[in-house]
Formats: structure tokens, C-alpha cells, sequence
């Protein structure tokens, strides 16, 4: 009995240091491996001298072994046992249900820095203007009028089916020195698509500038910017760029000419690409666009801002 109330007290005196020295308790780390611990000697138990002759005769010599083996397999499925007492998740665990998210543009950019641009160099005075969605029978005439009147040349990224429709406002861009970029055949959201119909977009686009410059154009520039990781890696393969842009005028929520001219002077910047648009779909207003031309070019032209075009910019081909 003595005995007894020894070992209670000591157990007690054990938990209230425990409980007392909570500052420098054990990690979960620390207190998982504790718990292996505890279950391996718990399989490991001293066996009687008697059973353990009885053993190693029944296993021809390689108790040892034998035991090592079992004592891990007992402590594994201690812990499952463990573990079964803990309700399931319901759609499972994360490795089996969770799937790499997709890498963000930024990401890309980042990963991909001379295949994936969104502006030029920060260390020379230079912006370039760029035109989505040309060529169109409306807005894009315009946008050729305001740059003749100020003197820039600009890049227009082409769609290939307006190309088609529109051939005598693609000759047009093309004969007034402005480059031409490829922005797909049809205006797809290119991470839906297949690689095929993706390979097909751009080739098909190539063929059609090709016909009025004499060249293909050296870079791209995704419809809504969206481009995956693998489209990436075959356009450079094949050389080309894709370029995006840093600076967004917004024009295609059919701004006014103040809106947009102030959306693209206050986060202008040296080697910034602008985004704008000279073509709209129907209903959509680009007049602010057209208006802001010459307000924009005026006011970084007085701060000794030169424009140029993509390639200019990059030091690309056309």
C-alpha cells in the first residue's frame, strides 16, 4: 500500500508540473512523436524470460527481426485506430481533392519575364500606345485621324476575322507606319481552349497580317490578357512575346474623353504600355477614346515623353 501511494503521488507531482509549465509545452511535432514513442514501447513490452525462449524457437532464430517489425506495424495501426475515432472529412482529404491553382498573370510575368511582358524599360522616357480589337468600320478611323494629327505611331493588335471584314481599314493602318500585333482570329477567352484551337487562332491571325504587312507579327497579345502557362511555353518556342500591358485606360467601359485621359495619365510612367481600343462590338461607345488622343499625347509630349511602338519599345522584330 505504501508502495501504491509512492507511485500516485509521483504520478501527481509529474501532472502538475505539466500543468504549471505551460509556456514550454510540447510542439505538435514534439507531441506526435511522443505519442509513437509511447505506443512502440507499449508493443514492445518485456516479454518473460519463458516467452521469449518460446519465441525465438518458434522463429527459428530471428526473433529480433520479427519483433522490430511487428512492434511498427502494431504502432501503425495504433494510430489508425486513433485516427478512426476522428469523424471523416466529408469530400475527403487534401491531397486527394485539392488541385494546383492555376499561376495568376502576375505570376507568369514573373516566371516568364522576357516571354510575358506588360511594359518596357523603367530607365527611358518612352510610352507606347496600343489599340485593341482593330480594325472596325467605326472607332478605328477616328483613332488613325487623332494619331495622324498628333504625329505618333501606335501598335494595333488585329483580330483576324475584322481583318477580313475590314480590309480596307487594315491597309489603311499599315500605310500611315503604325505595327501590327496579333490579338487572335475570333477574340477567344484562349484558356478555354484547346491547344489545337489555340495553335489555330494564332497561325490563322499570322497569315491574315502577313497578307498586308509582308510580315508575321513577332508577339501576341491574348484576348482579355488571359493566357495559360503551356500557351506560353509554345509561343516562345515558336519566338514570339506576349505582350500585355501596365497601364489600363478602360475605354471599353465607354468612358468619356476625361475619364480615360485621366485613367492613363495618373499611372503613366517611363516604359509604360497603354491599353486602349479602336474597335467595339456593338452598342459600345469608344468616342472618350478618340477624344483623349490628342490630350494625352499633348501632355506627355511637354514632359519630353517619346512614343514608340511595341517593337521599338522591346527592341523586337515586327
Amino acid at each position: 500500500m505504501k508502495k501504491i501511494i509512492t507511485i500516485i503521488s509521483g504520478v501527481s507531482l509529474i501532472l502538475m508540473a505539466a500543468c504549471t509549465n505551460t509556456n514550454t509545452g510540447p510542439s505538435g511535432m514534439e507531441l506526435r512523436q511522443q505519442m509513437r514513442k509511447e505506443i512502440r514501447q507499449e508493443h514492445s513490452a518485456p516479454v518473460p524470460e519463458q516467452g521469449r525462449l518460446q519465441q525465438e524457437e518458434n522463429s527459428g532464430g530471428g526473433a529480433g527481426v520479427n519483433r522490430t517489425s511487428q512492434q511498427s506495424a502494431g504502432a501503425d495501426s495504433s494510430l489508425m485506430r486513433l485516427q478512426a475515432s476522428t469523424p471523416e472529412l466529408e469530400d475527403g482529404l487534401e491531397e486527394q481533392i485539392r488541385e494546383p491553382a492555376p499561376m495568376s498573370l502576375a505570376d507568369l510575368h514573373r516566371k516568364y519575364p522576357s516571354t510575358f511582358v506588360l511594359s518596357g524599360s523603367e530607365g527611358r522616357r518612352e510610352v507606347a500606345l496600343t489599340f485593341d480589337d482593330a480594325p472596325d468600320a467605326v472607332f478605328t478611323p477616328l483613332v488613325l485621324d487623332a494619331l495622324k494629327k498628333a504625329g505618333v505611331k501606335a501598335t494595333f493588335f488585329c483580330v483576324g476575322n475584322r481583318i477580313e471584314a475590314h480590309p480596307d481599314v487594315m491597309r489603311r493602318i499599315v500605310a500611315e507606319g503604325h505595327v501590327v500585333g496579333n490579338h487572335s482570329y475570333s477574340h477567344p477567352n484562349f484558356i478555354k481552349l484547346s491547344d489545337a484551337r489555340f495553335r489555330e487562332e494564332i497561325q490563322k491571325t499570322d497569315r491574315l497580317v502577313k497578307a498586308y504587312t509582308g510580315y508575321a507579327p513577332s508577339f501576341v497579345r491574348p484576348p482579355y490578357g488571359n493566357i495559360s502557362e503551356e500557351q506560353i511555353k509554345w509561343l516562345a518556342s515558336n519566338k514570339r512575346r506576349v505582350v500585355n500591358w501596365n497601364v489600363d485606360s478602360l475605354d471599353w467601359k465607354n468612358l468619356n474623353r476625361e475619364q480615360v485621359a485621366v485613367n492613363v495619365l495618373a499611372h503613366i510612367g517611363p516604359g509604360a504600355i497603354v491599353l486602349q481600343h479602336s474597335g467595339g462590338g456593338v452598342g459600345q461607345d469608344l468616342t472618350g477614346t478618340v477624344q483623349a488622343v490628342p490630350e494625352i499625347v499633348a501632355k506627355l509630349k511637354r514632359d519630353g515623353v517619346r512614343f514608340v511602338t511595341i517593337p521599338g519599345m522591346l527592341g523586337i522584330p515586327q
